[in-house]
């Protein structure tokens, strides 16, 4: 197994990209933690992983308040003793221009995703600096990389998670860290319907759109674990400061 007497921490563990995750690195050894604002699912996620053999551990916690961020990262150590990796997959949509969107949205959008991101690291970081290992990756977007329609709070937080992964990359490479993004494409999640909905495209007309891309679909949160899985494993021993971008090739088309 690939991650063996590992811990995982993730945000935004109890759905989509965050619950395949969780299970796929369950499996590949690591104890995992997850963390989100809907108890009941959390709390059903690590269920269903410690029922098919692994070792999960709910906390409810809210990304976008440092005092909670701090608490999930203290349980984390108290109950397990180290984090090996810290999974920053945490963040929400508004799709909006400029123009539309509100200041609540920006704010929930930055929070949710960068600042969420900041803090969660910032309270892990010292026990991986202590231990001299660790590796810290944060779900941007191929959107981060070139913009999307009608959603820039999103890519104004997925952008500069790139350029803080390689900030941080620069900073902890000397104390054994690495810190990699994930950049997703279109994935086939609870927030993908939704999203369509906002848009004001039915889900079928959203699926059809992926046709004209190189691989000519949607993803699977699967696919984007086994991305997560590659930068958290010493597979990339070699990596940091780099965002690996899992689209079927949207953004190269």
């Amino acid at each position: 197994m690939k991650l063996a007497d590992k811990v995982a921490l993730i945000t935004g563990g109890n759905s989509g990209i965050g619950s395949a995750t969780a299970a796929l690195l369950a499996k590949e050894g690591a104890a995992v933690v997850l963390t989100g604002r809907n108890t009941e699912r959390g709390e059903q996620v690590a269920q269903s992983i410690n029922n098919d053999g692994g070792q999960a551990m709910f906390i409810q916690s809210d990304v976008r308040v440092a005092e909670e961020c701090r608490a999930a990262v203290e349980e984390t150590l108290d109950r397990f003793g180290r984090i090996d990796l810290l999974f920053n997959n945490a963040g929400v949509l508004h799709p909006r221009t400029v123009p539309e969107c509100t200041e609540e949205e920006w704010d929930e959008t930055i929070d949710s995703s960068l600042k969420g991101a900041f803090l969660m690291s910032k309270y892990a970081l010292p026990s991986m600096i202590e231990r001299g290992s660790g590796s810290i990756i944060h779900t941007s977007s191929g959107w981060g990389i070139l913009g999307g329609g009608r959603a820039a709070a999103y890519c104004a937080a997925k952008g500069a998670l790139i350029i803080m992964a390689k900030a941080m990359a620069i900073d902890h490479g000397p104390h054994g860290i690495r810190v990699n993004c994930v950049c997703p494409g279109d994935v086939q999640t609870p927030m993908m319907p939704d999203e369509a909905a906002k848009r004001g495209v039915s889900w079928e007309e959203y699926l059809a759109g992926a046709s004209e891309r190189p691989l000519g679909r949607v993803g699977t949160a699967d696919e984007i674990a086994n991305a997560v899985l590659f930068l958290a494993s010493d597979d990339s021993s070699f990596v940091t400061g780099e965002s690996l971008v899992v689209d079927g090739g949207g953004i190269a088309g």
